[in-house]
């Protein structure tokens, strides 16, 4: 399907690579090509077609994310950490707290007084599913707040509040425990589920983000990380593709 330049990498079979990425054994993914679930830069891939690492395969709509150079952490964010790639002032950044040589940089926003799940990497692909708003991945939070909401309080972080630039979508919300809100989003605007609960009454007090789509660990401790397995990666893409069909 792609052919190699002097420059280039020698071209390898697609279901070797998707062996190597970890999607399955060479058969299994040579019976995914056979079945015609498999994609090489949009068109259905064929046994025996060859790839580069600039092609992108995808698995079911997802990306196979084989490309040696790209790398993923999920990291468990503490709080006083900005996210970003860098910061003029010297302040830690998420980058420092993670092991890449290369230039990494978070997926999307926490703010600094936040804590919880982050995904750190290079791949931009996967950035821009991760957080671009016509995708929406889910993203879970667990807020302390002030005073105990009432039902009327959850109805309205269920149904959307009204914020000074505009109103949100319907949120799943519940409440695990008194002055304890477990709210899943897939908007990501500024201090969104802060504005959400000082809206409804609740200023939040500590704010924990425990779910980014299919991901969480409860095992990771603040300023810990851990890389991302091929599997993660792609159940990622997975999740966004499924997003943004809704």
């Amino acid at each position: 399907m792609t052919g190699g330049s002097s420059d280039e990498p020698d071209p390898e079979r697609v279901h070797k690579v998707m062996a190597r990425a970890g999607v399955a054994s060479r058969r299994a993914c040579e019976a995914l090509i056979v079945e015609g679930r498999v994609t090489v830069n949009g068109t259905v891939a064929r046994t025996g077609d060859r790839v580069v690492p600039t092609d992108c395969i995808e698995l079911d709509g997802a990306v196979v994310a084989w490309d040696p150079g790209l790398v993923h952490y999920l990291l468990n964010k503490p709080r006083d950490v900005l996210s970003a790639a860098s910061d003029d002032r010297g302040r830690r950044c998420v980058t420092d707290l993670v092991p890449a040589d290369e230039r990494v940089y978070p997926v999307g926003r926490l703010d600094a007084d936040s804590e919880g799940l982050i995904i750190v990497t290079n791949d931009g692909e996967l950035t821009h599913r991760l957080t671009h708003p016509s995708w929406g991945v889910d993203k879970e939070y667990l807020a302390h707040v002030c005073g105990v909401p009432s039902r009327r309080a959850l109805a309205q972080l269920r149904n959307g509040v009204e914020l000074d630039d505009g109103p949100t979508a319907p949120a799943v919300v519940s409440m695990p425990q008194p002055s304890m809100v477990r709210i899943v989003i897939g908007e990501g605007r500024n201090r969104q589920v802060r504005r959400m609960c000082e809206a409804v009454g609740h200023p939040v007090l500590r704010l924990v983000r425990t779910r980014i789509g299919p991901l969480s660990d409860s095992s990771l401790r603040p300023g810990e990380n851990r890389p991302l397995t091929p599997d993660e990666v792609r159940k990622l893409h997975g999740a966004a593709k499924a997003a943004n069909r809704r």
